[in-house]
């Protein structure tokens, strides 16, 4: 026998997603005024913090609604306004820097930048391998690192401490096969006169 509570919305659909916008955005404003850290390395209680959230903000998106139906109209409206707000941010760079924020530099020339990583809560240990991470061997040799909104930390490495490329690595072979060819014709030039 089908439980008819299974497709019946127990509260209106309007205040369904009425609930279920407002819980998106309240996410959304929390995790702006948290700010990049809590996207750039999630550690144990920041996973706590989202497993807790997803609980705490349930009710508060279905309501008294335990039917199917309202399930379904709460999770599409959900990855609708997600997309809506993706697309926004895409296409207007004011949208995107008020919903996302803009880069903040954490090093410059080697040196922290003050304040930068108490401002994120960021530690020096979590800098310093997020270097290494990146070919660096020690914030001395970063020209410059930054957060960025999406919590991705960028490190560009100062130029005399950059790997070397594969084209660096072709350039170098194809010099050294021009040294070869001298050396092979001095010492050809040498036989000759002996």
């Amino acid at each position: 026998m089908i439980n008819h509570d299974l497709w019946a919305v127990q509260i209106p659909i309007l205040e369904k997603i009425i609930r279920t916008v407002l819980v998106y955005a309240l996410v959304l404003v929390l995790f702006r005024v948290a700010g990049k850290r809590g996207l750039a390395n999630l550690n144990t209680f920041d996973f706590v913090v989202m497993f807790l959230l997803s609980n705490v903000v349930q009710n508060a998106v279905i309501g008294a609604d335990n039917s199917l139906l309202g399930g379904v109209i709460g999770a599409v409206t959900l990855v609708a306004v997600n997309a809506a707000m993706n697309r926004w941010a895409a296409s207007d760079p004011r949208a995107e820097r008020l919903l996302e924020g803009t880069a903040t530099t954490l090093i410059t020339d080697g040196s922290f930048v003050p304040g930068a990583l108490r401002r994120l809560a960021l530690r020096t240990s979590e800098i310093e391998h997020a270097v290494r991470v990146q070919n660096g061997d020690s914030v001395e040799e970063v020209a410059d690192a930054r957060l960025e909104p999406g919590g991705q930390l960028i490190v560009t490495l100062k130029e005399t401490d950059q790997t070397a490329t594969h084209g660096d690595v072709v350039a170098i072979q194809a010099r050294l096969a021009a040294i070869e060819e001298l050396l092979t014709a001095l010492a050809a030039k040498d036989r000759k006169h002996l």
